[in-house]
């Protein structure tokens, strides 16, 4: 037996959870929602792991956000230390962010750090957990990002993969992500907006993940409170309704497609989670 539900994306070492944390552990155990701790920087990636550390039924991702790579230098060593540990299923949240970065220097030190993280993530075998945010009303982020995954993919073929986190580009770009074997994730945002239903209709269904990236973007019906993985169960829900698919079938997909692309052992998550047969 497997998880319930897979919340690929969560920040729960962030502040937001300091209060009640066991609280929301004891819902995630009652409710069989297993999750991705992401980091975002040294100190919450290190946060990351100690969190999956706690719990078998936690698992994180350790990199440094492109928003932050002017708040802190990507200690090459340090990262490939912290990739070392056996609950590290994943190099990220790292990529490209237009939205912010305006200058052209700040985006060509955004680059510079993404391959870095890609050369990681080949060293060690690990996925990618891909940020990617376009200037408003372009795609020139996710064009700039598959640009320079080509440029891998030229050498090192399949052995490169990652998942696209909030995916929010047209359906455009997401093929050519599909077309190169990498998977879009979706937050909350499908239950109030239906920008990229399309998407979510067109994509393999094993090629798409739910996650919250909470405490962010909480999903209806629980907008403008604090986003937490048990309610990655709407955004699952709503995958189900748009693609018009029984949802049992799609729950059990998605956490299916969550355990094979992050390489996690569904034995040990069935014994941890005791979810009946």
């Amino acid at each position: 037996m497997i998880p319930r539900y897979f919340d690929i994306h969560s920040h729960i070492q962030s502040p937001q959870f300091f209060a009640d944390k066991e609280a929301l552990f004891n819902r995630m155990e009652e409710e069989g929602v297993s999750a991705l701790v992401v980091g975002v920087d040294r100190k919450s990636s290190e946060s990351a792991i100690k969190e999956a550390k706690n719990k078998e039924w936690l698992y994180a991702t350790v990199g440094l956000h492109p928003n932050d790579v002017f708040k802190e230098e990507f200690d090459e060593e340090h990262f490939r230390l912290l990739a070392r540990n056996r609950k590290v299923v994943a190099i990220g949240e790292c990529g490209l962010d237009n939205f912010r970065t305006t200058n052209k220097e700040s985006r060509i030190k955004q680059k510079k750090v993404f391959e870095q993280h890609i050369q990681l993530a080949l060293d060690f075998d690990l996925p990618l957990m891909l940020h990617c945010r376009s200037t408003a009303g372009t795609t020139d982020a996710y064009d700039e990002m598959l640009q320079v995954l080509n440029s891998y993919f030229l050498i090192h073929n399949s052995k490169l993969r990652g998942n696209v986190h909030f995916f929010t580009g047209p359906l455009s770009i997401a093929k050519k992500f599909l077309d190169i074997g990498f998977t879009l994730s979706f937050t909350g945002v499908l239950t109030f907006a239906r920008d990229y239903d399309e998407t979510v209709r067109y994509a393999p269904l094993a090629s798409i993940m739910s996650e919250t990236d909470c405490p962010f973007a909480a999903p209806i019906p629980y907008r403008g409170k604090r986003n937490e993985p048990t309610y990655v169960n709407e955004v699952v829900k709503r995958i189900a309704e748009i693609r018009g698919e029984n949802f049992e079938i799609v729950r059990a997909a998605l956490v299916s497609n969550a355990l094979r692309f992050f390489n996690i052992s569904t034995l040990q998550t069935k014994n941890i989670l005791k979810i009946p047969d």
